[in-house]
């Protein structure tokens, strides 16, 4: 499916059913109403935070809570207008409703343990490490193992290029971090995602493939409850412009010797 600018990247494949509810589908101006559109989304879609609120996308105000707080209280996910990262943000609550739900009600569950969520406070690290999957996390599925075992052994060449046949067919990239969603408007070199794998059949590719996330988001939820991913260490490191698609320069086998990008890395445990 083509998708215009400045989605045409296939990586943002997990966002078109979201995008095409919006108009327009991107960030406009920089007040409150812009932001409309994002809440009556959330209301169709009937999203929820971690405490049972109806989700909203307001704009920020001075309110003396911190931004996870906030969600708690009242279901507002503070939102800047006219900001990408935001924006996307709101997208992958569409996308990942229960598992965005669970991030929030882990962040809520380390509040209460540790203290509050005031505007400037540090989040620790269990905190931190739960916002760097939701930033920068995403989920590669394979029905093919022995993709996902060369992923965790940093070969590159062998599996961008060698088995790039092998990826359009069996192996799918699912990307959840909004931060990593802004960044694919302007890819650079090094962009990577901390993922998680995930050995699927056939019929699990072909739900991502009709932008059915349910059964996805459903598994990624239950493990972020019981704790999982919660460590950046355990998580895969994914160079993002290896996959075929992202950038034109990677149908050249040669772009692969890059080192810097396609560095040769440790043995991760399996994620």
């Amino acid at each position: 499916m083509s998708r215009p600018a400045p989605y045409a990247n296939p990586l943002f494949a997990p966002l078109a059913p979201w995008l095409a509810r919006l108009q327009p589908p991107w960030p406009t101006a920089p007040d409150a109403a812009a932001l409309a559109g994002l809440t009556a989304l959330a209301a169709g879609l009937a999203l929820r935070s971690a405490t049972g609120h109806p989700l909203s996308f307001p704009p920020p105000r001075d309110d003396g809570l911190g931004y996870e707080a906030r969600i708690g209280a009242s279901g507002q996910v503070e939102t800047r207008p006219d900001n990408w990262h935001d924006f996307f943000n709101a997208l992958v609550w569409c996308a990942f409703p229960l598992s965005k739900q669970v991030i929030n009600g882990r962040h809520l569950q380390a509040l209460a343990a540790a203290g509050d969520d005031a505007p400037g406070s540090g989040r620790g690290g269990a905190r931190d490490a739960m916002t760097h999957f939701d930033e920068c996390g995403a989920l590669v599925l394979s029905s093919d193992p022995s993709l996902l075992q060369l992923l965790r052994e940093f070969r590159w060449q062998e599996l961008f290029w060698q088995r790039r046949a092998d990826l359009a067919v069996s192996l799918r990239v699912v990307v959840f971090g909004h931060a990593t969603y802004e960044s694919l408007l302007a890819p650079f070199r090094g962009l990577t995602a901390k993922a998680v794998l995930y050995e699927v059949d056939a019929a699990a590719l072909a739900a991502v493939d009709r932008g059915d996330l349910s059964a996805l988001d459903a598994r990624l939820a239950t493990e972020l409850a019981a704790g999982r991913h919660g460590r950046p260490r355990e998580l895969q490191p994914l160079p993002l412009l290896g996959l075929p698609g992202v950038t034109p320069d990677n149908e050249n086998p040669d772009y692969y010797a890059d080192t810097w990008q396609f560095r040769p890395g440790r043995r991760a445990k399996p994620v």
